[in-house]
């Protein structure tokens, strides 16, 4: 056995990680491993708590996508009590929705993983930041991205109650009306955030995609896999974050299945692995063939490419058209390169805005019938969004009285978790060779998984009994001598 590279920790995700590489005595990969050491217990935390609780606690699994957290338990709560949300109650949690995966992806695509891309994969370490993509695109396109992420923050604090942790959902409904005033703001706010989003992509194509050095990146064997993807669907199979069916499609685009998020343990089961805390989800009806790809691997994707892969299009025009002009260029369907998920994430962003707008020209959401008041439980609730990570299912269980005695988090990342694992991996053994390695490949390794955008807090749960994972303990000089384990 060679030496092994360890990137620790891990940079520029939610949440904390490691990635480990072991090199044969020629210097060339073995295989590289993503752990991630940390752990959160809320579908513990929930057990014994009222179900109505649950869209507060689950809120706080993550500071970045507590909204996603937030929707899904609200509901899996109307689910839970059997109530149909009145219409403008269902277009204003809408609207906050999408307001949330607006602002969430120009979180991503400017400062995590912008660095990548804008200022270049191997430009140096002190510049892979957003003062790099600030120096490259100028100071004007960052004060852009503060103001527009602030007016969509601030408008979501107006409705939602609180912008980290919204307090407006309820089984049934939300907690207030908006009125006419409110709505005339939101349509300012629309209008910039749709030119926003379209100079967005503007940018995109005239720094990443005129760099044919980039492009080739994107297209490049390192970062592609042949794997099944999944989103959630509208009835004319259009992406939807909010609601819909989850349709899956194989490696070859063709609809492999479809079906309504209750029946979700048909189709969707999880693998442990020792030396992670993150379960690896894979599909039921393929089975889990280890981590490898292709069409008879259970292995599935969530998150922007996939949604886009597993849809027919998108429901709004400017969003279609830069669909059509993403799968024109790559000239296939699916897209299987990794990196392309940046693509889709600014394909997205046009969406979001765009049903933004939609939505505040709709002069229904002032309407003050906003809930429903819902009566008895009925033992099972399930929720499902898309995260802007992927799809994010919520299930309760509970008893005659409301109390949770069971509860079931299957968070986007974990989806990804094998196809990062995959992701990872396989960019190690194409990148480094020889034992050649400097900080420019490690960070191209690290591309492997940040184009997920992953969020190990959401994704890491605690299973009794299962706490295996090893500690390694090192000394001054780099020499494992002691592995514990439980």
């Amino acid at each position: 056995m060679g030496k092994t590279v360890v990137i620790d920790p891990i940079t520029r995700l939610e949440g904390h990680g490691k990635i480990a590489i072991f090199l044969d005595d020629d210097g060339n990969v073995i295989n590289a491993y993503l752990q991630v050491p940390e752990l959160r217990g809320f579908e513990k935390f929930l057990v014994g708590r009222p179900a109505e609780d649950a869209p507060q606690i689950t809120s706080r699994i993550c500071g970045v996508c507590p909204t996603a957290h937030h929707m899904a338990a609200t509901k899996a709560l109307d689910d839970l009590y059997g109530v149909e949300p009145p219409r403008p109650a269902k277009k204003i949690r809408e609207l906050v929705y999408n307001m949330f995966m607006l602002e969430d992806h120009a979180l991503h695509f400017y400062i995590l993983g912008g660095p990548d891309f804008i200022v270049g994969p191997k430009a140096p370490k002190s510049e892979r930041n957003v003062f790099g993509v600030l120096k490259k695109v100028g100071s004007e396109v960052g004060l852009k991205v503060i103001k527009t992420r602030k007016a969509l923050r601030d408008m979501i604090t107006l409705i939602a109650g609180k912008v980290i942790h919204p307090v407006f959902g309820l089984p049934g409904g939300i907690a207030k009306p908006i009125n006419e005033d409110v709505r005339k703001k939101l349509l300012v706010v629309a209008n910039d955030a749709l030119e926003f989003a379209l100079f967005t992509y503007k940018l995109f194509k005239e720094v990443v995609l005129s760099n044919k050095e980039y492009l080739d990146l994107i297209l490049s064997d390192t970062y592609t896999h042949r794997t099944y993807y999944m989103g959630l669907v509208d009835d004319a199979n259009k992406v939807n974050f909010y609601d819909g069916k989850l349709r899956v499609v194989d490696p070859k685009g063709r609809e492999f299945t479809k079906f309504d998020v209750h029946d979700y343990l048909d189709h969707i089961a999880e693998h442990v692995e020792p030396w992670t805390y993150v379960r690896f989800s894979y599909l039921r009806k393929v089975g889990w063939r280890g981590f490898v790809d292709g069409e008879d691997s259970g292995i599935f994707s969530v998150a922007p490419l996939a949604r886009l892969n597993a849809a027919d299009g998108m429901a709004t025009p400017h969003a279609q058209e830069a669909y059509e002009e993403m799968y024109s260029t790559v000239g296939s369907k699916p897209v299987h390169h990794t990196l392309a998920m940046h693509w889709a994430r600014v394909i997205e962003m046009i969406y979001a805005a765009e049903r933004i707008k939609e939505l505040a020209e709709d002069p229904e959401i002032t309407d003050p019938n906003v809930r429903v008041i819902p009566e008895k439980p009925r033992g099972v609730g399930i929720g499902v969004v898309e995260a802007p990570r992927g799809v994010l299912i919520h299930h309760y269980e509970t008893d005659s009285k409301g109390i949770i005695t069971k509860a079931n988090l299957l968070v986007a990342t974990q989806h990804n978790s094998a196809r990062i694992s995959l992701s990872v991996s396989k960019a190690a053994k194409n990148l480094i060779k020889g034992g050649v390695v400097d900080d420019g490949i490690l960070n191209m390794i690290e591309m492997a998984f940040r184009a997920y955008d992953p969020c190990h807090a959401c994704a890491t749960h605690y299973m009794p009994g299962t706490l295996n994972l090893p500690i390694y303990i090192y000394d001054k000089d780099g020499k494992l001598i002691k592995v514990i384990r439980k």
